[in-house]
């Protein structure tokens, strides 16, 4: 399996394999900010689809914030880990203490990335739910939640890369999985990309404003 390039790279080759959606009236793109922003806005474009963001904020264990026991998404949806849990014995205060703090972070960044704008209507609508790829599932089983409150018509989890054990997870949640690579190992998303840089707020802004411009403006530069 080639590497992408970077991630608006693989957002163009994860349109080629969304095209069956392009210049559909019902579909709109969610983007998992930050990484997955820059995906997404290829996708959108290529698609000709509105783009926005869908803030999920991964719930890490105490002491050991890399580990994930559960994510929390826009909208109020949550998803947690039982046997991560039950298994570490973390106590109830300890994941209201996080779930908190958490949740004041994607509130923050609500704001500081949509401004003014109101999140995009998905009630009856098919939505392409779309980040730089997809290791454990965690976050993007919080987005699928999350969606499903608003009332989603379809539910499509779309990545250029990703573990085949998440992918078996969430097509037990989601109505389509899109992925053009899943590989035996995945080890870690960044190895699969030969430019991983971090994704900045900054960028984050400038591509939602890019996206909110008419048809044949110029995207912002690489």
């Amino acid at each position: 399996m080639r590497r992408y390039q970077d991630r608006r790279h693989a957002g163009r080759a994860l349109a080629t394999a969304l095209e069956k959606y392009a210049d559909r009236r019902d579909v709109v793109v969610l983007a998992l900010p930050r990484g997955g922003v820059p995906v997404g806005f290829e996708v959108a474009r290529v698609l000709g689809a509105p783009l926005d963001v869908l803030v999920v904020r991964k719930l890490g264990v105490p002491g050991h914030e890399e580990l994930a026991m559960g994510a929390i998404a826009s909208g109020g949806a949550c998803v947690m880990n039982d046997e991560i849990v039950e298994g570490l014995q973390i106590a109830q205060l300890d994941i209201a203490e996080v779930l908190e703090r958490e949740t004041q972070e994607l509130e923050r960044r609500e704001r500081a990335y949509r401004g003014w704008y109101r999140p995009l209507e998905v009630r009856d609508r098919t939505v392409i739910l779309v980040d730089d790829g997809v290791a454990t599932g965690s976050t993007m089983r919080a987005a699928v939640k999350g969606l499903k409150s608003r009332a989603a018509a379809r539910i499509v989890v779309a990545a250029p890369v990703a573990s085949i054990e998440a992918c078996e997870a969430l097509a037990q949640e989601a109505d389509e999985i899109v992925c053009p690579m899943t590989p035996e190992a995945l080890f870690a998303i960044g190895l699969w990309y030969e430019d991983f840089a971090q994704t900045s707020d900054d960028e984050v802004r400038a591509l939602l404003d890019a996206a909110r411009e008419p048809p044949g403006s110029h995207a912002p530069a690489r």
